[in-house]
């Protein structure tokens, strides 16, 4: 949505959209051969210009499958944000020592894998578990994108990984399965019993079946809130590929009173969570 609204809720000094994206453009940040889908362009002005209407002051950039393992864009995104910027990368078999320790120094503290079907499915385990065994030495956590029907199959998986994990888009469940869904129970547990377990408050337009403002998908940010207040951190996803019904990020941020209504967690959720979990100043 290029007319992004002006939100009634004011986001804290220091504000932090843990999960974002950039997109080319593509003349200078080539998208993959082999992607599932092709993004229009959305560059670091888009990007900025988006935060500086929302009261945004930091940014998690959270490199798409778009891109392949081509983490350029984030690295020069972060290279110009005079420490505002961190990322989340995509790598695969070929990474090696030396190319960790050069994105840990350009500003990335974790990486992504997807699970989700419709974006390739499953990785290669024993790749999983090389870079997983590799990211551990440098206090890196791993980010992870499921289909909500899958995540039970995953919980005991999750539970022996060495390094904490963050769930995106609070498991991909549907608001129109209830609280009491086996994906959204598995979600619970997890982040109650597993001290490793974060969960990304974002994605409320994908868990929403109510549609716009997507207040359905409060009830689930809530309890996740409500379960782990220190492991919760909030995204925009902007610009929502892949998304049903385009939301404004506007309607977005106005959610996190429903959220969060106390100031003192949304302070947590949106400022001191996502410092810790990918070490700003």
């Amino acid at each position: 949505d290029p007319d992004t609204r002006t939100p009634a809720f004011r986001l804290p000094p220091l504000a932090c959209d843990a999960h974002c994206h950039i997109f080319g453009p593509g003349d200078r940040y080539p998208y993959a051969p082999d992607r599932s889908y092709t993004p229009p362009d959305a560059p670091l002005e888009m990007f900025a210009a988006l935060h500086a209407r929302l009261g945004v002051g930091r940014a998690v950039i959270v490199n798409a499958s778009v891109h392949g393992t081509d983490n350029r864009v984030a690295l020069d995104a972060i290279a110009q944000s005079e420490g505002r910027y961190r990322a989340v990368a995509n790598l695969d078999g070929t990474i090696t020592e030396k190319g960790i320790e050069a994105l840990h120094d350009g500003g990335f503290r974790g990486c992504r894998f997807n699970f989700v079907r419709h974006l390739g499915g499953v990785p290669d385990m024993k790749v999983f578990d090389r870079i997983v065994a590799m990211v551990a030495a440098h206090g890196w956590h791993i980010d992870l994108h499921f289909d909500a029907v899958d995540l039970p199959d995953y919980a005991a998986m999750l539970r022996r990984l060495p390094v904490p994990y963050t769930i995106d888009h609070m498991g991909r469940v549907l608001a129109s399965d209830g609280l009491k869904q086996r994906p959204f129970e598995t979600l619970l547990a997890l982040l109650r019993n597993d001290e490793k377990c974060w969960v990304k408050i974002s994605g409320a337009e994908r868990v929403s079946t109510a549609g716009p403002p997507f207040r359905d998908a409060a009830p689930f940010a809530r309890a996740l809130v409500e379960a782990a207040p220190d492991r919760i951190i909030w995204g925009t996803d902007w610009p929502h590929p892949n998304v049903r019904v385009m939301p404004n990020d506007g309607d977005l941020v106005d959610l996190i009173p429903l959220f969060a209504p106390e100031p003192e967690l949304q302070h947590r959720i949106l400022v001191a969570n996502p410092a810790r979990l990918f070490d700003f100043d």
